[in-house]
């Protein structure tokens, strides 16, 4: 009987792990083409069902709203069961209620589908962020992490291109219907693929197996209960979150309601408003990659990562709300898109630096915490979408149009920003919430 054959010592690593990555770069396009998608639809939606702008507000912030309640329980599911499983069902459910939406025949029903969709969404960013720490080594997770987020905004970026040429050959209804596509056969391939633990996919070898576990905190078989008196007390977690709400306030402009700003104060077509949007969400998906890239080479050359991220994300994200209020500014469409574009690069280059402190911080725990702290940056993204259509409707209420009933919204959205840049400046993730449990 022949004798299992070693590995030699001297063979390269495998390479699943950047396979692993690459199903994470693909969930989050995907993720972000059936999220944005809706914002290039607002138009046609409220012209077809007779909804008007602040009554628009209801559908988004619905999507929103279910995402933030969901996202801790979703996170805690991927903690303890493990995210192979959770990621498969919740994007075949996801999947479902995005082609639900092209069968909403009025303005309540447009809301409870949109609710169920974003309940479904809630699990994906947690679970990636799990999926990572098993997988990546810390040193080397500024890449992935920037790949994912970069990812997410090039899928943002595509989504208002597609949808209106989708829109403009089969309807708006139809449009979801095909969106609805990918996810489905994303889930099918992933639980025939992936595996939760590196150590039993076949075609890890020794050596990558090595490489992981040198890098990645171990999993013990029985997942510890969430100290959740240090998680509440604990300020860092507070300033994360805030400091996503920020972010997300500003970005959740574009994913919401800038197509809709294009096309009635900048009197932009509906294919214009498309690539223009599109624009935006690029300059944001570059933001992502160079932010991973620049956060792990600044880690290189000094020991202290912390006051790495606190430097770098402070003096971005100030740029950011500089750049926003020039393309304010700027009357030609193009031109005030870029300077806007700019504003979103380089808010979002924060983005690996984020994901960092958070995985920092949160230990064995971070499924959960990770949705705790990006829950609360949902907060942002409900009150960027309730101010920014209540916001036009008012001013439309007292005599105005085009630019001057949109662009002053502007100068709230850049202080929020710039707000968000002060608070970078007092994050320190050196100690977790079990080092502070274990502490008090």
């Amino acid at each position: 009987m022949s004798q299992p054959i070693e590995l030699p010592l001297t063979e390269r690593p495998t390479k699943i792990r950047y396979g692993v990555l690459t199903f994470l770069c693909v969930l989050v396009f995907i993720l972000y083409v059936d999220r944005i998608c809706i914002a290039q639809a607002v138009t046609k939606i409220e012209e077809e069902l007779k909804i008007e702008d602040d009554q628009m507000t209801w559908v988004l912030m619905a999507f929103t709203l279910s995402y933030s309640l969901f996202e801790v329980p979703m996170g805690w599911w991927g903690d303890k069961y493990g995210s192979r499983g959770v990621l498969t069902r919740i994007v075949v459910w996801w999947s479902a209620f995005t082609a639900l939406t092209g069968a909403a025949r009025g303005l309540m029903s447009l809301i409870v589908i949109r609710f169920l969709f974003g309940a479904g969404e809630a699990g994906a960013l947690p679970n990636s962020a799990c999926i990572l720490s098993r997988w990546y080594p810390v040193e080397r997770r500024g890449m992935a992490q920037g790949a994912i987020n970069s990812a997410m905004l090039i899928g943002g970026a595509i989504a208002p291109i597609v949808t209106a040429y989708l829109i403009k050959e089969i309807g708006w209804r139809w449009s979801f219907a095909v969106l609805s596509l990918p996810g489905v056969l994303w889930a099918i391939a992933f639980w025939w693929w992936y595996r939760d633990d590196p150590q039993t996919h076949p075609a890890v070898n020794e050596q990558e197996r090595q490489l992981i576990l040198a890098g990645t905190a171990s999993k013990s078989g029985t997942h510890p209960a969430i100290p959740w008196r240090a998680v509440l007390t604990h300020p860092q977690v507070w300033m994360l979150g805030f400091i996503l709400a920020c972010s997300a306030f500003n970005s959740y402009l574009y994913f919401s309601w800038y197509p809709t700003y294009l096309k009635k104060a900048r009197g932009c077509s509906e294919i214009d408003a498309g690539w223009l949007a599109s624009i935006v969400l690029a300059g944001g998906a570059i933001g992502c990659l160079s932010g991973g890239f620049i956060i792990d080479w600044l880690t290189r050359w000094t020991s202290d990562r912390f006051r790495c991220r606190r430097l770098l994300c402070a003096s971005s994200v100030t740029l950011a709300s500089v750049s926003l209020l020039i393309g304010k500014h700027c009357d030609t469409p193009v031109i005030a898109t870029l300077w806007t574009a700019g504003s979103l690069m380089l808010t979002v280059v924060t983005l690996a630096s984020w994901w960092g402190s958070v995985s920092d911080l949160s230990g064995r725990h971070l499924g959960a915490l990770f949705g705790l702290m990006n829950s609360l940056g949902g907060l942002g993204a409900l009150a960027s979408q309730s101010f920014a259509g209540n916001f036009a409707t008012w001013m439309k209420s007292q005599g105005h149009t085009g630019r001057a009933q949109w662009d002053p919204m502007f100068y709230v959205y850049s202080g929020v920003l710039f707000a968000g840049a002060m608070t970078w400046l007092f994050i320190d993730a050196r100690r977790s919430v079990e080092d502070s449990r274990a502490n008090s």
